[in-house]
């Protein structure tokens, strides 16, 4: 009868050796997530199904709580308010479709599991030196393959210069915060600083590179005010040997009648018009582009445009009021809760810089791009501002 009885309870028991399995499996699907979407969204995605499979079968075995880091709570509140929003949309059908992306959130949790202890820094490692690859194969094509015109940009391996630009924003971030935040493995990164800059640079996307300078701005103060004294010295740098076609582009953003900048103050009128419509639920997810032209000014320079270029404004027009003030309850949260642990804990500081860093630049950014709805820039994003609340992580079993 104790025979039985202890037969019971080891196959009841959890399996350690599977679950160590399950845990490195993850791990380095998470590895390969951070840096596949540097090239394929694909081979991402797959890959973030890998994990999210290995994440599943440790709570089993191991009989895990589910915990996610504080400011996972309003990006649920988020995603239902999404969901309500796609309920009321003229075309529910495919503002559902669209919705598909609230899928992505659950690396916030998924990060928070399997990236623990020692693992984030040398994820950041690993993104860092995928996006030195990627930033070469950018250099290549504007120098070889004549990628130097605004219709055709340096985009890397992915399908728009602008996901390219702004994940190179993002990790230009987390080199900086490595080099200043780090007391080891500062070379490679130094090292690879210049071609991540200038491949965002010959992208000629000015809402990234802005991102860059403020990401940086906010590091330097950080770490120490004196390093702003290297600002000119790189200013100098860049208007000297940047070709002429970036550096016009830069210029472009202080030109009031340059046509770009003309449509973004355009479709923030018509982004107002939509939110005075429909502000509580917006016109829907994905719907923007459909009923832009309804809501068209006379001063709208493009006759339709995909999305209203702008964090917020996007969010409301599409979501409504509502959705857009959980949306700045998760940003309050994930700065409180980096900021927390940049100050806690000076052996990691160099993650909750990368992370702070990291939201600067989306949001400096996202005033005229909407970045947020980048599914390999959102990606990247809840990757890095998760990994200094994983660093700090154990998982707890069930009682």
């Amino acid at each position: 009868m104790s025979r039985i009885m202890t037969d019971a309870v080891a196959l009841d028991a959890p399996h350690p050796m599977k679950a160590d399995r399950f845990e490195d499996a993850g791990a380095l699907a998470l590895f390969g997530i951070a840096g596949a979407l540097q090239f394929s969204i694909a081979a991402a995605q797959i890959l973030l199904t890998i994990a999210l499979v290995c994440w599943a079968a440790l709570l089993l075995l191991r009989r895990e709580r589910f915990e996610a880091p504080a400011f996972f709570s309003p990006l649920l509140v988020y995603a239902a308010a999404t969901l309500i929003s796609a309920g009321f949309s003229s075309d529910p059908r495919t503002s559902a479709i669209d919705c598909k992306q609230l899928v992505l959130f659950l690396l916030v949790p998924l990060t928070y599991r399997l990236a623990s202890g020692t693992r984030g820094v040398t994820l950041a490692t690993v993104v860092v030196t995928c996006a030195a690859v990627s930033a070469a194969i950018g250099i290549f094509q504007y120098g070889i393959q004549h990628y130097d015109q605004l219709s055709r940009r340096p985009q890397g391996t992915l399908g728009h210069y602008m996901t390219y630009s702004g994940l190179l924003m993002i990790v230009i971030g987390v080199a900086i915060a490595r080099i200043l935040f780090l007391s080891y493995g500062r070379t490679w990164a130094a090292m690879v600083m210049p071609a991540l800059v200038v491949a965002v640079a010959l992208t000629s996307t000015r809402s990234a590179l802005v991102g860059v300078c403020v990401a940086a701005a906010l590091l330097f103060a950080l770490k120490d005010f004196r390093l702003f004294a290297i600002v000119p010295i790189v200013a100098a740098i860049f208007f000297a040997f940047a070709p002429r076609l970036v550096t016009q582009r830069f210029i472009s953003m202080f030109d009031a009648k340059d046509p770009t900048r003309l449509d973004r103050v355009a479709m923030l009128r018509e982004g107002g018009r939509m939110i005075a419509a429909r502000p509580l639920t917006g016109v829907g997810p994905n719907m923007v582009e459909k009923r832009y032209e309804e809501f068209r000014g006379p001063d709208a320079v493009n006759k339709i445009n995909p999305h209203l270029h702008n964090n917020p404004v996007q969010i409301a027009a599409e979501r409504g009021l509502p959705a857009l003030s959980i949306w700045l309850w998760f940003v309050v949260a994930v700065v409180r809760d980096l900021s927390r642990r940049f100050r806690s804990n000076q052996h990691r500081r160099f993650l909750a810089a990368a992370g702070l860093a990291a939201v600067a630049a989306l949001l400096t950014a996202g005033l005229f791009e909407y970045n947020f709805g980048d599914s390999e820039v959102l990606m990247l994003f809840l990757i890095i501002v998760t990994l200094p609340a994983a660093a700090d992580h154990s998982p707890v079993p069930v009682a």
